[in-house]
Order: C-alpha cells, then structure tokens, then sequence
C-alpha cells in the first residue's frame, strides 16, 4: 500500500532527520522484496506450559560460587538433560549441558518450554538507580564526556548528511550543546572561532522568540549584528523540548560556512566590499522549520531576494537540511539522556559543568601573570590587549582599549570574535581536559571600544574580521600571557568560483613556537580547525588541478624553540573562474616572541599560461581564464626564545 508506505517514510525521515517535506514527491529508489516458501512447513509449537513448578534446589547436583553485580552468589547448579517440560529454576542458578552453561542471574527465572527451550524471564523488577544531583566527581567527568559526545554525534551527521564540499570535506562546521538559558554547556573539538561566538546567535533567538517557540521548529540567522560573526556562517538552532512538550529544556545549534551566500564576488568573500549587504544575503531570526516541515519555498524566497542573492540556492538548502539533521541527533541524544538520568540530575549537572570550568579558569589565573601586547598588520590596523589579573577574586580584565577604530575594508569583527579568541586562548592555557563552555568567561571581563575594529558599527562589512582578525587577536592574547610567539597570523581564506560553482578554503602554515616545543610544519592552527580538501575530490568536483601543495623548508621563525614550515599551494584552473584571496602578514613579517626570529611573509601570484607571473597584494581578486595557476606562499609562525649561533 503506497499510503502507508508514505507515511512510514516520512515518520522514519522526520525522526532521523528532524523534519519532513510534504510538497516533494518520494522517490522509491531501491525496493527490496523477500520471499519465502519451497518445503513443507513444520509446526513446532513452543510455549511454556501454564503449569509450572518449581525446581526442589535439593535436586542440584553442585553448589557454584561466581560474581555478578559487584557481589558474590552462592548458586545451585542442575544438569540440563535432568530436567522436565515446566520446571521453574529460580537464580542465581547455572544449567549446565555438554556442550553450553547457561547462567540464570539473581531476580531472574528460567522454565523449559514444550519445545525443550529455556525460556529466562525476570521475577523480581530491577532496581531503579537512583543519582543524586549533589556533585560528584566521577559524574562530573561522566556528563563532561557525554555533552561532549552528544556534541561529536551531531558532527558526524552534519558531515555525513551535507553536500557542499566546504562542509562534508572540510569540516568547516561545528556543533554544540546549550542549557535552557542558552549558555554553552559543552562542544565538539570543531572550529574555535564558530565555538566561542555561537552562545550569541542562541540568545538572539531566546530574545526574539521568548514564548512563541514550539515544539517541532527550527530557526537560523548569520545577522553579524544580532548574534552572528560573517554572512557565510549560518547558525541553525534547535529548542529541546520536554517529555510533555511544555517546556524547553535545551537548546542545540550546529553552524557551518556555506561556500556561498551571495555577495558582489562568488564565495561570499570579496576583497572589495564595504557594507555588510555587498557581502550576501543576511538572516536574522528566521523560521526554518515549522511544526517539523521544512520550509523550502520560503528559505528559496529568501535566498533569493536580496541586493546580492546566492548563486547556489540549491545547495545551501541541502546544507541547510543537514544542519538541521544534526540537530535532531543531537535532541534525540538529549532526550535520551533525561530519560536516562532523570531531568533534575541533566539540568544540574550541565551547571555543575559549567561551574567547574569556571574553577578550572580561576585556578590558571592565579598562576599567570599581568601582560600586554600590540600587533600590527599590513593595513595598520593595530590590536592591542592589556591582561590585569585580580589574585583575590582570581579573575582577569582582558581590555582591547587602543585597537585601531573601525575599518572601510572589512576586517572589522563582530564583538563575539573577540569573545570565541579569548576563550580558545583559556582553553588552551588549561592543562585540564574540560569541555568549552560558559563557566569558562565567568571571570573573565573583555573590555571592546565601540566602534573600534573589534565592535563595528552598522552596516560595516565583517568577512574578514572573522577568520583574519579572530587570528590576530589570538596572536596578541598569547603574547601578552607569554606563552606562544605569532602563529601565521591568518586563514589565507581563497575562493574561487562562477555562477554555478564556489569554493572556499583556509590554507595552513606552521604552527608557532613555545616555551619548551618547537611548532609543527603544514597545520591550521588557532581559530581555523578545518581541512584542505583532498587533491582527488576537488578534482572531481571543480575544473581545477592541484599543480603543487608542499612544505617549504627552512620557513619557520627561528629560535631557541622554532616555528614550523609553511606550504606552497598551486591551483591551475581549467575554465575561466573569478579567484579572490584574502589573507594578511604578506608585509609585515609574524612576531617571535621572548627573543625569538619572526618568521617569513606570505606572498600571493598569480601564473599566467604565458608564463607570467602576476604579484597579488594580500587582498585582491582577479579572473583567471583556462591554464592560468593562482600561487599561494604563507606567511610562518615566529620562534620562541633567542636562537643559537648556528641558527643565527
């Protein structure tokens, strides 16, 4: 029956997916079909009879000790071929046969059936185990794993459901867990600066929406100036609902870089944009799915109707869908959860979470010490920090007074950058294995000017101030607590694409000295934690060749401790496409720090099918046509502490 078929499809779609689409037609693709039949059919009816009786335990032949359930048991044992249809073997008791033993557990009874089986049934009820919501110290590390593999579920699903390459190869996503008021709980080791800044975008919708969520919707928005950080992040988030579908108890969200939303250029990443509105299309507090239905003609709508819509619409509802996928995961696993647990014991324990982060944080406080620094980039934006710690309350102001105001280009980064780059910097600073999540910012107060760089105004363009300025933030913030010379100082974000095809992807470098440690050749490090596409899928997907990707030796800043090498990246295109690069330090060399050598600038250029090669400044876009190669060098990290003779 086709009916019944569809409605089971749909009821299996939503409860893995998280939503349903009524208007699209199903597809059967694969039908399988069983059969049985050929032979006679035996009738071997088997069923316990309705009198039963119990077994005299005089009628065992030994007496085993074993241990179960953390005691020791006295058990009798009876050989099988000794029993009759309806006797009751009550545990702990073992039956033992020539060739299996059969161990019947406390609170458990078996009875042979008409059909010579041993059919176990339990007599008494299990015993309900009680936790109590008092912290405990090996609960606490128990939920600090469990929200933080509920977090890498809703990863896996996200990459395994997606299409764009951006976010099933790259990874360039990340997923977290959130309480009922919205603060971060726990996360998955994704990407630092998504992570840090995600808890904004659920406030946004908590604000916007309060009282009028329901069961069964899911918003998004990637607004930079209400929650957001860059147009192509888009943050899906999901309200978790009670048993009762009374209150919210949770809140999940997944957000992931879409390879475009729009904008003047293909990739959503243009050098030349000056308001946010040249940069794609925004979204603020939309309605994604409601009453478990996706809304697909309205999110095209939306797509679409902008100064500068999307030239992919298709594919970002695809990613979109599984964004919202693995939000279903992710509320499935909580739910799961409660009804493990029992409700008091999750909600208290996701405080507890947070509140021995906080700890966590205040204890490195008290062994680190006050600092400064200032970074200046190629532009002359400069960032600057000032780290004052409180040894009495054991907290720090981190104040970014003195950052070069806001910018024309569009480096400028919303406030929650800021926020996502000090709390990676603390989470890597602590020698402790917690999760990220809220408890971690409680002492901590981040000091922004408004209108600097750092807190831009409306309608400022931001692309850049995510994944670029996010990088040097995080520099200055190491160097000011000592602790690691400049990394590459930026993501060498390179798009390329047309008005059917986009690609985006960040290229490592080395990653930088410390005190003890030499860095690691050809890694993406800090705010960036994705992948650089495999040779062969970007092949397959995209008219490109992947001419050169390799370690250029030597590069690293030298050092007592050195940093690591950068890498050389050569992509030759195979039709004409439009290539825009944006990346920093390609003028100014990144710091080592404690005495030790900076490291070496990047350069960007272009080769021409002539044979020409075409300087490109750090930002800048430009067309190559069929045979023409974009050439990416990056900038290394600085090295830590003076070099020796040799090295100098």
């Amino acid at each position: 029956d086709r009916t019944v078929m569809h409605k089971a499809f749909e009821a299996a779609h939503l409860q893995r997916f998280g939503f349903i689409s009524p208007e699209k037609a199903v597809v059967i693709a694969t039908l399988e079909v069983e059969a049985t039949g050929g032979g006679s059919h035996l009738d071997e009816p088997d069923r316990v009879p309705q009198d039963i009786r119990s077994i005299d335990p005089a009628k065992s032949f030994d007496r085993i000790t074993f241990y179960s359930g953390g005691a020791h048991h006295q058990a009798n044992a009876y050989r099988r071929k000794d029993l009759r249809t309806g006797d009751c073997i009550s545990g702990p008791a073992f039956v033992i046969e020539d060739h299996q033993t059969v161990v019947i557990e406390a609170g458990w009874s078996a009875t042979l059936s008409s059909g010579n089986s041993l059919v176990l049934r339990r007599s008494v009820a299990r015993k309900t185990r009680r936790i109590s919501s008092t912290r405990d110290p090996v609960l606490l590390e128990v939920f600090n794993n469990h929200f933080m593999a509920i977090a890498e579920q809703m990863g896996a699903a996200l990459a395994n459901t997606a299409q764009s390459i951006n976010i099933k190869e790259r990874l360039d996503f990340s997923c977290a867990v959130f309480d009922r008021e919205g603060n971060l709980v726990a996360n998955a080791p994704h990407v630092p600066v998504h992570l840090g800044s995600m808890d904004r975008s659920v406030a946004t919708i908590i604000k916007k929406r309060q009282g009028r969520m329901a069961p069964g919707d899911v918003y998004m928005l990637n607004a930079p100036y209400d929650g957001g950080t860059h147009l192509p992040d888009i943050t899906v988030i999901t309200p978790v609902f009670d048993t009762a579908n009374q209150t919210i108890d949770f809140f999940v969200a997944s957000r992931g870089h879409h390879a475009d939303i729009g904008g003047i250029t293909p990739g959503s990443m243009s050098p030349k944009a000056t308001s946010i509105e040249q940069e794609g299309v925004v979204i603020d507090n939309f309605l994604l799915v409601r009453d478990g239905r996706f809304r697909e003609a309205d999110v095209l709508q939306l797509l679409q109707n902008a100064p500068y819509p999307a030239r992919n619409p298709a594919q970002n509802i695809a990613d979109l869908k599984a964004q919202v996928a693995a939000n279903a995961r992710g509320a499935r696993d909580l739910a799961n959860m409660v009804q493990q647990f029992g409700p008091e014991v999750v909600q208290t324990y996701m405080k507890h979470v947070q509140d021995n982060a906080e700890e966590a944080v205040r204890r490195l406080l008290s062994r680190l010490q006050d600092g400064r620094f200032r970074v200046e980039t190629d532009d002359g934006i400069v960032i600057n920090v000032a780290v004052t710690i409180d040894y009495v309350k054991r907290s720090a102001r981190i104040d970014f007074t003195g950052t070069s105001p806001q910018q024309p280009n569009n480096f400028n980064a919303p406030e929650p950058v800021t926020r996502a780059a000090v709390l990676y910097v603390m989470r890597v600073l602590l020698e402790e294995n917690i999760p990220i999540n809220a408890g971690c910012m409680r002492p901590l107060q981040i000091v922004i000017p408004p209108g600097s760089v750092l807190s831009p105004r409306f309608p400022a363009a931001v692309v850049a101030g995510n994944v670029e300025t996010s990088q040097i933030i995080t520099n200055a913030l190491f160097a000011a607590f000592g602790a690691l010379a400049a990394s590459q100082g930026t993501m060498n974000n390179l798009t390329f694409g047309d008005s059917t095809l986009q690609y985006y992807e960040t290229i490592c470098s080395g990653s930088p000295a410390g005190p003890g440690f030499n860095g690691t050749a050809g890694v993406q490090v800090h705010m960036t934690n994705t992948r650089l596409t495999d040779p062969e899928v970007l092949e397959l997907r995209y008219p490109v060749v992947v001419d050169d990707f390799s370690i250029c030796r030597g590069s690293g800043g030298a050092g007592q401790w050195s940093a690591g090498d950068g890498i050389r990246r050569s992509i030759r295109f195979l039709k004409p496409m439009m290539c825009t690069i944006l990346s920093g330090f390609r003028k100014t060399a990144p710091f080592g720090l404690a005495g030790g050598k900076p490291g070496k600038v990047g350069r960007n250029s272009i080769r021409r099918t002539n044979g020409h090669i075409e300087q490109l400044e750090g930002c800048a876009e430009a067309q190559l046509n069929a045979g023409d190669s974009i050439v990416i060098e990056t900038p290394t990290g600085g090295g830590f502490g003076p070099p020796s003779k040799s090295d100098r």
